[in-house]
């Protein structure tokens, strides 16, 4: 559903004035009323400042988008205002909001997300709301809407014909990445685009943070010449057995789109035969054994993430406020002042479930269903360093056990399901409520009660050498600026996601070593998108009128510690902006550690600066030099574009 289907013309006020964030969320509301979006306007204003107390829905550079789902939405729509001279809403970043959007959302369905993302999308292109702001009425308003969402989204004209056709779609693709944001549909676009220009109908599911968009058809399916998964996480293959199907990581959906339609039209893909397992499997067949393990391992960090952002975040918060108490310097540092105590508690809580959660969507990856209690029981005896003689923990061998527990009790699952494949029908249903569970238990537990001391000893050692890395001159800045420099390498890709799984796995710790390499590795993501947006800034002559056109938001995508706006650029330059981000990320990173920068959120960009120890103030113009670093290489490596000479 596009934008233009949800605005009526008589749902934007163009020029109004409204002297608060309750005047402006007033309007919103009555224009949705008018056009009889709602069945109870009082109803749905109550689900709006419901949604703000959560927090303000301004994002910044004059942007706002109230939303809510209610039972008293009649008819799902948007509503728009635009406020010359703005009006405090509460924004990130302390600009008044002069663009403002609402969205009225019914129960059933996630139709707010899907247009939150959209609108999103669009409204970080300033151009585009430079237009909105220049709008004189609603037609010229919708009219630029309109203009912008067909350039943006030419896929959807391209969807709807094939759809008229008895053939049906000549190709089908799943894109996945592990945390769902920006190489799942990166991937997804490229791919729409090639199959464009190919003149082959494409149809792209997404399996994203929030949810599968655009989901396969079994008749889809059925028709299709054949399948393409590109993907770092698994998706669910059972639907496709008998097609062909060609597998390969996300990053080739980005970059080799072209290629991959190629070989479903060239008959090279391989006929995809499913098993009891294919539902978890991502692999059709020319999956090696070490990318197996990898998108098994993807899995595991892609579920683990939030219980470290947000328990991480909440403990630094602590140490924020015991420093504003006057309580830096004590034992008990964090846990002093009451209300710091309070919020390091519940991030404790939150960080505790790290590994149990890593391990145990790691099983289930490998073994469905069965290997979730073997892999999460195995990351809680990991964490409890279970023994034989001390059940309930003696040596707890953390991060590095919990790896170790999610792949043997996945794959100790397929064997056990193996040796059970045989039992009488009749105790067909048994098996997953009692034989599965109970061999499960005792076997990870025989386990890891045994590999816990020798894990103990490697996470012990492991722990005791990062500390005398952090305390031995020479030795901490090589590591911090190896591992920022791996950020940049392929953005997102695996050597990224290594440092960054490294890093947040040392968090376990809880030392000051492993704060510093957490500091480093963010700031090493920070630096590319901003950097190249340096380099369009200042070096003009460097790039397209296009490229500078779209780099503006990477200054807030670095800020924001998303390294993968600047793939678009590396893609197209490979030679010249990888090797500057490096080194850009290497100095930053390096820079961080000199100056003894520790974070305990493990992400959040500039957003948890605040909760840094040490001094931020000298973060940040780590971040400034390792930037500009990266601009003057690009500016020496980047010669002038031709066709804007």
């Amino acid at each position: 559903m596009r934008i233009i289907d949800l605005l009526k013309k008589d749902a934007i006020l163009l020029n109004t004035a409204a002297a608060s964030k309750q005047e402006a969320i007033d309007k919103l509301v009555a224009l949705h009323d008018t056009v009889g979006n709602l069945n109870d306007a009082a109803v749905y204003k109550e689900a709006i400042l419901a949604r703000e107390t959560q927090g303000s829905t301004a994002i910044g550079e004059g942007i706002a988008v109230p939303h809510a789902k209610s039972e008293s939405v009649k008819t799902p729509g948007l509503s728009s205002i635009t406020v010359p001279g703005g009006v405090d809403y509460g924004a990130p970043d302390g600009k008044p909001s002069d663009i403002l959007f609402m969205i009225a959302a019914p129960l059933d369905g996630d139709l707010h997300l899907e247009i939150l993302s959209r609108l999103m999308v669009m409204l970080m292109d300033f151009d585009f709301c430079a237009k909105l702001r220049a709008a004189k009425t609603p037609e010229e308003y919708l009219g630029i809407i309109d203009a912008a969402e067909a350039e943006k989204y030419p896929d959807e004209a391209v969807e709807k014909a094939p759809e008229e056709k008895k053939e049906g779609y000549r190709i089908l693709a799943v894109t996945a990445c592990p945390t769902g944001i920006a190489h799942t549909y990166m991937a997804a676009e490229a791919l729409q685009k090639a199959g464009e220009k190919l003149g082959i109908p494409i149809k792209v599911e997404t399996n994203g943070s929030g949810g599968s968009k655009n989901v396969l058809t079994a008749e889809e399916i059925a028709n299709c010449d054949g399948i393409i998964i590109a993907a770092d996480k698994n998706v669910e293959t059972a639907r496709f057995d008998g097609k062909p199907v060609y597998s390969t990581k996300v990053a080739d959906g980005i970059h080799k789109p072209e290629e991959l339609i190629n070989k479903i039209v060239n008959g090279e893909a391989p006929v995809f035969h499913s098993d009891v397992k294919a539902d978890t499997s991502a692999s059709s067949g020319n999956d090696s054994f070490g990318r197996k393990l990898y998108k098994h391992l993807m899995n595991g960090v892609s579920h683990m993430l939030p219980f470290v952002v947000a328990g991480g975040i909440f403990i630094a918060i602590a140490f924020l406020i015991d420093t504003f108490a006057g309580n830096a310097g004590s034992a008990d540092f964090g846990s002093v002042n009451a209300v710091a105590a309070w919020f390091k508690t519940i991030g404790g809580f939150a960080f505790n479930l790290m590994v149990p959660i890593l391990a145990g969507f790691i099983a289930l990856s490998i073994a469905d269903r069965p290997g979730l209690l073997v892999g999460m029981v195995g990351g809680f005896l990991a964490t409890a360093g279970a023994t034989f003689p001390l059940p309930g923990g003696d040596v707890p061998s953390g991060f590095l056990g919990g790896l170790l527990a999610g792949f043997a009790g996945g794959y100790m699952m397929l064997g056990i399901e193996k040796m059970c494949s045989k039992f009488p029908r009749s105790l067909e249903g048994i098996k997953p409520v009692l034989v599965y569970p109970l061999l499960g238990l005792g076997g990870i537990a025989v386990i890891m009660c045994a590999i816990n001391p020798i894990m103990g000893i490697i996470n012990n050692a492991m722990s005791s050498a990062l500390t005398s890395m952090a305390n031995t001159e020479g030795l901490m800045l090589p590591l911090c600026a190896l591992l920022a420099g791996m950020m940049a390498i392929d953005m997102g890709g695996p050597f990224n996601k290594a440092a960054y799984v490294f890093a947040t796995g040392m968090l376990a710790f809880q030392t000051d070593a492993a704060y510093m390499i957490m500091a480093a590795v963010m700031i090493g993501g920070m630096v590319p998108p901003i950097a190249i947006a340096l380099s369009t800034t200042f070096f003009k002559s460097r790039w397209t009128e296009e490229e500078r056109r779209n780099a503006p938001v990477n200054y807030i995508m670095g800020l924001s510690f998303i390294t993968e706006g600047a793939i678009p650029y590396a893609a197209g330059h490979p030679l010249q902006v990888i090797p500057s981000c490096i080194v850009g990320s290497a100095v930053a990173g390096a820079l961080s550690a000199l100056f003894g920068c520790k974070l305990m959120a493990p992400h959040g960009g500039a957003f948890v600066f605040a909760t840094m120890q040490g001094t931020w103030y000298m973060y940040i113009a780590a971040l400034i030099i390792g930037s500009i670093v990266g601009m003057l290489m690009l500016a020496i490596l980047k010669k002038k574009n031709k066709t804007e000479a």
